[in-house]
């Protein structure tokens, strides 16, 4: 039998798991990218406002991890916004996607 563990953090082993992020994992990424750009910071100013790591910073903005309820508080305080609000500007990213994806549809039949 061939068992593939995973280790390191949660937000790693969730990834190793499912091989497809999913929508709203990835549209929060694009959220945090565009509010980090619209203040003018690096991902490195980000992180070190956020208290988390640079590296990690551009795996969520590329939706390749989920980040964890106290990341989202980390990085919603560096934002200066709450966290709902920070949830909240990934779903609507992604309603917006899927809202666009079905006009596309619409026009290609």
């Amino acid at each position: 039998m061939n068992t593939k563990i995973a280790t390191g953090p949660p937000a790693a082993r969730q990834d190793s798991i499912d091989s497809v992020p999913s929508p709203l994992v990835q549209s929060f990424g694009i959220g945090i990218r565009q509010l980090r750009k619209a203040r003018g910071w690096s991902q490195e100013r980000l992180a070190e406002n956020s208290n988390l790591n640079r590296s990690y910073i551009g795996e969520i903005e590329r939706g390749c991890v989920i980040a964890s309820l106290a990341t989202v508080e980390k990085l919603a305080i560096a934002l200066k916004l709450t966290p709902s609000a920070l949830l909240t500007r990934g779903e609507a990213i992604r309603q917006m996607h899927l809202h666009r994806g079905a006009q596309l549809m619409a026009i290609a039949c």
